[in-house]
């Protein structure tokens, strides 16, 4: 089958193919989908498609483009991979085309997605400071989040970053390549150079996790234990999985804590196909529950409850 081509493909109409990855718009408003970013994880829809321009913006990395600029982020593949993947997809299921946009080609007009300008100095996330956790409302966070503030010092940093000319303050937490992955309650969200996060004990045997939270609740759930613990890889996105599978495969065992949903679970099955012997999946300990962090909280409640309980009795 013959391979689409560049200029082909940027012309794939969007909420189609974000439709067959299995992302559905929150809402949509004229031109406007709103989704929640297929890039990263989030509760608040920030990813905007215009589909009249047939371009994205994800407000939460400050990164848009066209269908290709999304493609290869979300798969973590070269154009090429991408045009292979897409082309393999054809025609089932059927995207629909944009006409070629009328743009001067050769010298088009500035970049703008989905309606927004892309990395203009504003929508970037610019880290202004870091410095050992403090602030009370980031203590009463990782309160809520059933993580204690000795682990999470261990781990994370007090972020100030800068977005749309506003300063925000957040709990951060560095992965290899210098950036941060950064929360606090009401924000959600990741600093450039996005990559994974590895914490070497010099151990034979590692443990795979999605998000740094369900990594802190590991660290607090295992805190009494007298051996230290195994190395861990925190991939801060699942599109790092098979990027790393170089790094796992290094290792006698690979123990999974990939989060309970649709992606996670998919990621997890693709790696006991690769090798069900080396790979295990343990979400089994967090079954009924998002993540180790939901399960973690759960169980804090519950432990709470019982001792009311046995109190009144």
């Amino acid at each position: 089958m013959k391979n689409l081509m560049c200029a082909e493909a940027k012309q794939i109409d969007l909420v189609d193919y974000l439709a067959s990855l299995g992302h559905q718009p929150q809402k949509v408003r004229n031109h406007d989908y709103w989704y929640l970013s297929p890039l990263r994880d989030e509760k608040t829809p920030s990813f905007k498609v215009n589909r009249q321009l047939n371009v994205w913006y994800d407000h939460g990395t400050g990164k848009g483009g066209n269908l290709v600029d999304f493609g290869t982020l979300y798969f973590n593949c070269s154009v090429a991979d991408l045009l292979q993947r897409l082309s393999q997809r054809q025609p089932a299921p059927a995207f629909s085309f944009h006409p070629p946009t009328t743009l001067g080609s050769q010298h088009p007009a500035p970049a703008s997605f989905a309606g927004e300008k892309k990395d203009t100095p504003d929508s970037k996330i610019v880290i202004l400071d870091a410095r050992p956790l403090k602030e009370q409302s980031l203590l009463d966070y990782l309160q809520k989040r059933c993580i204690p503030v000795e682990i999470a010092s261990h781990f994370c940093k007090e972020v100030d970053f800068l977005l749309y000319g506003k300063k925000h303050s957040v709990i951060g937490f560095q992965n290899n390549a210098g950036g941060y992955e950064l929360r606090n309650e009401n924000f959600k969200g990741s600093s450039s150079p996005k990559d994974i996060t590895f914490v070497d004990n010099r151990t034979e045997q590692i443990v795979v996790f999605e998000g740094f939270f369900s990594f802190l609740s590991f660290c607090t759930i295992n805190r009494n234990q007298q051996a230290p613990l195994t190395n861990c890889l925190v991939l801060n996105s699942l599109s790092f999985f098979e990027k790393s599978r170089q790094l796992m495969e290094q290792y006698k065992q690979v123990h999974l804590i990939l989060d309970r949903d649709t992606a996670g679970m998919n990621h997890t099955r693709k790696a006991l196909q690769w090798d069900g012997n080396k790979y295990i999946d343990r979400s089994d300990f967090y079954h009924g529950r998002k993540d180790l962090n939901d399960w973690l909280i759960h169980h804090h409640h519950s432990q709470k409850e019982s001792q009311r309980i046995g109190r009144r009795l």
